[in-house]
């Protein structure tokens, strides 16, 4: 498996689902600064033009909820899909949540131009964002999380889901404390081994790229 990916993007939550399931998989950068989501080469693999990307056998799989709920399939002795009925549709629902609306508060600070051409619109969107995604959070943190993980005792594929979007938050004008239940989430999984695994290899696969770029 080759996970297509770009730092600081949604990419690492399909990362740590790997790691935590003891895929065997390979990372490769995108440097959307430089624009290569958009390279014939990439839009072959996903037409959007986005990260992430699993490709498995020759084909693409994209959108991180998809992504996440292959990898529990395929690597069902991780345990990170839940078996009762209610608790699936509790995490598809809460994933649904963080895809639909969390995502699309957060694009709006640099990714105005997807939904307005005026430039007064995009500046107004991105000056919103830091509201929006605290009205999200906020909405999280009363009635959607259980504690200590999403789902409550069971850790889930919306772990890692919640603590990529987390991440954001400083960048975007977000104090992580007003969160208190949210902030220990983070840090809990900031301690996880297969969290600490899938930056650093992240973090060499870009280093590496880097180099290569330099020859």
């Amino acid at each position: 498996m080759k996970l297509f990916f770009a730092l600081k993007t949604i990419s690492l939550a399909s990362q740590i689902a790997l790691e935590e399931a003891g895929a065997d998989y390979e990372v490769i950068p995108v440097d959307l600064q430089a624009g290569e989501q958009r390279s014939e080469k990439h839009l072959a693999l996903n037409p959007l033009g986005r990260v992430p990307v699993l490709v498995v056998a020759g084909k693409s799989l994209t959108e991180t909820p998809a992504i996440l709920s292959y990898i529990s399939r395929r690597f069902p002795e991780s345990q990170l899909h839940p078996e009762a009925e209610m608790d699936i549709a509790r995490m598809e629902s809460f994933n649904s949540y963080l895809c639909s609306t969390v995502h699309i508060a957060h694009s709006h600070r640099m990714r105005g131009y997807r939904w307005a051409d005026d430039v007064a619109a995009i500046e107004s969107m991105r000056k919103k964002v830091p509201q929006t995604m605290s009205e999200c959070f906020g909405l999280i943190e009363r009635n959607l999380f259980s504690g200590p993980w999403v789902l409550g005792s069971r850790y889930s594929l919306s772990d890692p889901y919640l603590f990529t979007m987390a991440s954001w938050l400083e960048g975007d004008g977000v104090d992580i404390r007003k969160f208190p239940l949210i902030q220990d989430h983070y840090q809990r999984m900031s301690e996880r081994p297969a969290v600490k695994r899938a930056i650093a290899k992240a973090d060499a696969a870009l280093g590496a790229a880097a180099r290569d770029a330099q020859l």
